[in-house]
């Protein structure tokens, strides 16, 4: 079918099989936009007939763009390295027309921690634009938590099915990426010329926790929700933390 897939990676050889075995028969085109791997990520996706680009870490959006101009195809599958799809997912992508370029397609996706399926808090209820014509839409250039901009109105549209995100395989890559993350966060407030304040790093905490752990419902994941609520928490902080000291410093070189 016309549709590429795009996957950005940087050492993903420990997870990157599981996804590209998933889409088997959805595209006849995936590319890989990788930024240093050096581990054997490169190598596993040889295996898999991709397309290779390998390149500089220019953030999460301008990476995913440059894949998408790479492609062959407008229609456009994004994912992350840690991110598989499902077989009831995989039937409803195969039998999309794809004849509409302004409609996109918002994904059910299942988070798993340490091998299990969180249902609860702000990781339960998480739907993902990934599939969207490179005509109507394309990733903006932000660091981290990129999104989606649309050049005219899109109709979204849900499918059945779901994505399953990897995210967390064991606590100390959980808590590694809860502090790169909030670098690069810190990042891009601060490029955006946002300030940090004593009230956004003592109450800010405390409200993360509050709504994923209690408003919506992370309790009920046990441990696991309490962890990821409690990380959460901590997350918010230190992206304030950090912004804090490149409000001060004006320099962004302090936090790469």
């Amino acid at each position: 079918m016309p549709l590429s897939v795009v996957i950005i990676t940087k050492n993903e050889a420990h997870i990157i099989g599981k996804t590209l075995l998933s889409l088997q028969g959805i595209a006849n085109e995936i590319i890989i936009v990788d930024s240093g791997s050096t581990d054997a990520t490169l190598s596993v996706c040889r295996q898999f007939n991709t397309t290779i680009i390998e390149t500089t870490w220019d953030g999460f959006g301008n990476n995913k763009n440059k894949g998408i101009e790479a492609a062959k195809h407008d229609w456009i599958l994004s994912l992350d390295a840690d991110e598989s799809i499902n077989e009831a997912l995989k039937a409803a992508i195969i039998h999309l027309p794809l004849n509409n370029s302004n409609e996109i397609y918002s994904l059910k996706r299942k988070n798993v921690f340490c091998g299990k399926i969180i249902r609860f808090g702000n990781w339960g209820s998480d739907q993902q634009i990934r599939i969207f014509n490179r005509k109507a839409a394309k990733w903006d250039d932000a660091y981290v938590h990129e999104s989606l901009t649309f050049f005219e109105p899109v109709k979204k549209l849900k499918l059945p099915g779901s994505l399953i995100h990897y995210t967390v395989h064991s606590l100390e890559e959980y808590i590694g990426k809860t502090i790169n993350y909030a670098k690069l966060n810190a990042k891009k407030y601060h490029l955006q010329k946002k300030k940090a304040n004593y009230f956004k790093l003592i109450f800010s905490p405390a409200f993360t926790f509050f709504v994923h752990y209690i408003l919506r419902l992370g309790f009920l994941d046990g441990w696991e929700g309490y962890f990821i609520a409690k990380t959460n928490a901590w997350y918010t902080f230190l992206k304030y933390m950090y912004l804090r000291d490149l409000n001060k410093n004006n320099n962004i070189i302090q936090l790469n």
